[in-house]
């Protein structure tokens, strides 16, 4: 499993948010700047947390983005799951793929199995506010 930059990045602009949350939004280029990310490329990260009502965004003057949820709310796995095309460890395992037709047979299936139930349960048990205080 490799995560992408666009994960990576969903995480490091939530943390950053979390740190300088004063109630208001905070404005797509002064997350940017901190983070050294392109501010197209990172609109296109805030678009699918917004979607997914993990961020909330206004428009205009003293617009920007925010979080919808406490830090302490929003697991990695949670993220990771809206930016990833998977964190399967193998394809049979992602959640769209068919039926494998060696499934009876495979020997290594369980393992695998129980691999990507040890990385889902971990990705889901840090939190942002775990990031935020070095968890």
């Amino acid at each position: 499993m490799l995560i992408s930059t666009r994960g990576r990045y969903a995480l490091r602009v939530l943390t950053d948010m979390a740190e300088h949350d004063d109630g208001g939004y905070l404005p797509l280029k002064e997350v940017a700047a901190r983070q050294g990310i392109s501010e197209k490329y990172l609109e296109s990260v805030l678009k699918v947390l917004v979607r997914s009502g993990i961020l909330t965004g206004m428009r205009g003057k003293g617009g920007g983005y925010r979080l919808a949820l406490p830090p302490g709310e929003c697991t990695v796995g949670q993220v990771l799951r809206l930016t990833e095309e998977t964190l399967a460890p193998v394809a049979c395992l992602e959640p769209e793929a068919a039926p494998c037709p060696r499934s009876a047979q495979c020997r290594t299936l369980a393992m695998w199995q129980g691999l990507d139930k040890v990385i889902g349960e971990y990705l889901d048990g840090i939190t942002i506010g775990d990031l935020i205080d070095g968890k």
